[in-house]
């Protein structure tokens, strides 16, 4: 395999996990997430250290900008999806935070 296309195997291979990590956050399935973010950070590390080793013609970075796109929409997908647990979450420490302090009052007083 030349460099361009071990170049952009690296990419068609993000999107590809950016694409498995969403369909976990559709299927609320997130205790596969942190496997699934630890290839896809691995991927990346990898692609740091990749280089096509030619210039690439406008072709080439279309189809770069087009699976960066991709990468990113699946990203903003994931984020949507989690919100709302995250949301629900801060809500519930929130809430034990306050009977905390409420509990902590009461037995100073009392």
């Amino acid at each position: 395999m030349n460099h361009k296309a071990e170049y952009f195997a690296r990419y068609e291979a993000l999107a590809a996990v950016s694409g498995r990590m969403l369909c976990a956050a559709r299927g609320a399935d997130w205790s596969a997430l942190p496997g699934l973010q630890a290839e896809f950070m691995q991927l990346v590390d990898g692609l740091k250290e990749a280089d096509p080793g030619v210039a690439l013609d406008e072709s080439d970075l279309g189809r770069k900008l087009d699976l960066i796109r991709r990468i990113l929409a699946d990203d903003a997908a994931i984020r949507d999806l989690a919100s709302p647990d995250v949301a629900r979450l801060s809500a519930l420490f929130e809430a034990r935070r306050s009977t905390q302090v409420l509990t902590d009052l009461y037995r100073a007083r009392g």
